[in-house]
């Protein structure tokens, strides 16, 4: 039985970053997870994609954010159970958790933190009997080296964001890129499209509207796709890859029988907070839901922020933690590790204000 203050489960981007925010404040944590890696949607759907929208990072990729997110929580030295599924959590009778892994680990937890991303996921896969053994050979549903497709004929099929962003991402390195896509809206980021119709009009890219039907192979490798066109036509397409990114499969898996209440196969939470409904049990990133609800890593690392103050106030009833900087607090110099122990705790003063006089 390991006994610890948190328990994470996941160890996406939020999830790891749960562990900084717990962490200054002197809590604990084990991380779970059901992927051998940790790294969540970053690391399984977009390594190399680049990523935009993170505070003082121009640009970084999944890869890179989630090797930084690791550096930063070291001085903590968390506990990741790596291939591991939470298979049941109960409530016991002094008020903590018990918790058990597929692989059988047991934790005695004060407080839980469900950070699962979308939870157990799967790409939704092309339903065709050719299909099976071409799949991570010359069919692929995510994109794990770019480099696999460099001066290759490759189809893209999808309408959402990841194929339009791969789309782009790709056709410089390829040789020919056709996008087929059954319907002509797109559930991508407008800019992308307008990206994408441009490259269309310049010859780099082509599109194919219509539905894939058929895979043709030779020495048992890809070699054409068939798409049935909106005109009832079947056009064969040459290719050496089929990269499909028709979006995922969410499910909570064992989440969803844990008694916690859910919307729409999210998990609620007070945003104030973001405890479940379950007193000790709390919920951060693409799992929840509560009013105005944004799917983003930054929107996540607000709520790992507020989340560890209120798991430690469950922690701690009665205890009252004062906010602190890590710019100024010698406690939270020391335990990240950049001030050594018995060293001189004055705070440093900011510089007098200047009253400003009418001349």
């Amino acid at each position: 039985m390991i006994n610890c203050d948190t328990v994470i489960v996941g160890a996406g981007p939020v999830g790891l970053f749960q562990v900084f925010e717990l962490g200054l404040l002197g809590l604990d944590a084990h991380v779970v997870d059901a992927v051998p890696h940790a790294g969540g949607q970053c690391i399984e759907l977009y390594p190399d994609k680049p990523i935009y929208d993170i505070p003082a990072v121009p640009v970084c990729s999944g890869r890179e954010l989630i090797e930084r997110l690791q550096q930063q929580i070291r001085p903590f030295a968390p506990q990741f159970h790596l291939g591991h599924t939470v298979t049941s959590l109960k409530h016991i009778a002094n008020g903590r958790f018990s918790l058990r892994t597929s692989a059988g680990l047991a934790f005695d937890a004060g407080a839980v933190i469900v950070a699962g991303g979308l939870g157990a996921f799967a790409p939704r896969t092309l339903d065709l009997p050719e299909a099976t053994p071409l799949v991570n050979r010359t069919l692929h549903y995510k994109v794990a080296q770019p480099a696999l497709f460099d001066g290759q004929d490759i189809v893209i099929a999808g309408g959402g964001d990841a194929a339009l962003d791969w789309a782009l991402a790709l056709v410089d390195r390829v040789r020919s890129l056709v996008l087929v896509h059954r319907s002509s809206s797109f559930r991508a980021a407008p800019a992308s499209v307008a990206r994408m119709h441009a490259l269309c009009d310049e010859g780099r890219m082509q599109l194919c509207d219509g539905d894939i039907v058929g895979l043709e192979t030779a020495d048992e490798a890809l070699a054409q796709v068939r798409v049935r066109t909106r005109s009832g036509m079947v056009q064969r397409i040459e290719a050496s890859h089929l990269v499909v990114l028709w979006g995922l499969h969410p499910a909570l898996g064992p989440i969803a029988d844990w008694g916690l209440a859910l919307e729409r196969q999210q998990l609620v939470v007070d945003p104030s907070t973001f405890q479940t409904s379950v007193p000790g049990v709390f919920a951060v990133g693409d799992i929840n839901t509560y009013p105005g609800k944004k799917k983003l890593i930054l929107s996540g690392f607000h709520e790992a922020a507020l989340c560890a103050f209120a798991a430690h106030a469950h922690l701690h009833p009665g205890d009252k933690v004062n906010l602190q900087y890590t710019t100024t607090s010698p406690a939270l110099q020391r335990r990240l590790g950049v001030r050594e122990a018995g060293r001189g705790d004055a705070v440093a003063q900011p510089p007098p204000r200047v009253a400003a006089s009418a001349a």
